[in-house]
């Protein structure tokens, strides 16, 4: 069976044009408007978005509802982007969209192509409710979505600033943008963020939930089974939309959700390896109270990030540190090490040898910085 041309699929950038939900929209049309045959919740927000997703579908399929799961990026293949009842697509539906795409829609962007495919799916299998990830906020492509019943925020932090704006305040304004009227907006955002949030829910007519005003919403039975404290705003989150769904009989089961690369422990020789997909400063701020310490630290993050500011909450875990380059716009890992102090080993693979070699026999590896680095090493990690 011939594969899908991916290499068509990746090269559909959005450089150079506008963004927004008017391309996605056409494509949705153009396919007979599959958004109308299901429920979506949109879960918004810097980070925690991946684990909340994979709690709120965990939860709904243990509810009896038949469930779609839309999110991004995949750790391994193109087919984890969208799921129905835990499982990925079969990649002859690729194939067979990408056909369709190169005739009636060749200059539609990447994001777009994936969200009408991931719709025109969940139509024909009979989802009910599909768990929808969403970049960013007034601008994703997800914003076309026509029938949503829930919107979720996990949280707002610098992040994207060169696309959201440059303040916790401007991303929060943004994000908040996904508010609709009369759809429950439910976020576990704090400070500064949540005053934005508020206020732009008002000006909406969003219903606004918080864990201060409908803290039985929000409540936990236990904790969740995904590691570190950042984990339990998450799990209150997909608690709550569950329960504002009407399925709050699911929440036993996403609590019990796993998610790869999220504090996930590999053991490889006697030695256990952390995998953790943060990719900015919050993210590294909350790892960092989730893991105390660590024998050596192996990073790698890509130059459009602040790189700086997110490696920083992980100095203190370890002064043994290997920087190494996850893909071609990656910030220079011998830039890292001259000022950071480490080994710097460009190519991923010879940097996990030599991180693993520094580890001692029991002790802890720490990776981190990137999803793709995540990814690569988790690849890797599953052949040896």
């Amino acid at each position: 069976m011939t594969a899908p041309d991916y290499d068509w699929l990746y090269s559909r950038t959005r450089a150079g044009r506008a963004r927004g939900p008017a391309g996605a929209r056409a494509l949705l049309d153009a396919l007979g408007v599959p958004d109308t045959h299901f429920r979506s919740v949109r879960v918004i927000g810097t980070n925690g978005k991946g684990s909340t997703c994979a709690m709120l579908e965990a939860g709904l399929i243990a509810a009896g509802v038949r469930t779609g799961r839309f999110t991004s990026p995949h750790l391994h293949a193109y087919e984890e982007r969208i799921r129905v009842d835990g499982v990925n697509l079969d990649p002859a539906r690729t194939r067979a969209f990408i056909g369709w795409a190169r005739v009636h829609a060749p200059d539609a962007a990447f994001f777009d192509l994936t969200l009408a495919l991931a719709c025109q799916v969940f139509a024909q299998d009979g989802v009910e409710v599909a768990v929808m990830e969403a970049g960013v906020g007034v601008s994703d492509a997800t914003q076309a979505l026509s029938q949503v019943a829930t919107v979720a925020l996990t949280n707002v932090d610098l992040d994207h600033t060169g696309v959201l704006g440059a303040t916790v305040a401007d991303i929060a304004r943004d994000k908040a943008g996904a508010a609709r009227p009369g759809v429950p907006l439910l976020t576990t955002a704090t400070g500064e963020s949540l005053d934005v949030v508020r206020t732009v829910a008002l000006e909406r007519g969003a219903p606004l939930l918080t864990p201060a005003t409908h803290p039985e919403l929000f409540a936990l039975p236990h904790p969740p089974r995904l590691e570190g404290p950042h984990q339990h705003a998450n799990a209150a989150l997909a608690a709550a939309t569950l329960r504002s769904l009407g399925h709050g009989e699911g929440i036993r089961a996403a609590l019990n959700a796993r998610h790869p690369a999220r504090l996930e422990r590999l053991p490889v020789d006697g030695k256990t390896v952390l995998l953790d997909g943060a990719h900015n400063p919050h993210a590294t701020r909350a790892l960092a109270l989730a893991v105390p310490r660590a024998d050596v630290l192996l990073f790698g993050n890509l130059a459009r990030k602040d790189t700086d500011a997110t490696l920083k909450p992980l100095l203190a875990l370890t002064p043994v540190r290997v920087f190494t380059a996850p893909g071609d716009l990656a910030t220079p890992p011998q830039a890292l090490a001259a000022r950071y102090g480490g080994d710097a080993c460009p190519d991923p693979a010879e940097a996990l040898a030599r991180a693993l070699a520094l580890t001692p026999p029991g002790g802890t590896l720490l990776v981190t910085g990137s999803l793709y680095l995540a990814a690569g090493v988790r690849a890797r990690l599953d052949r040896h």
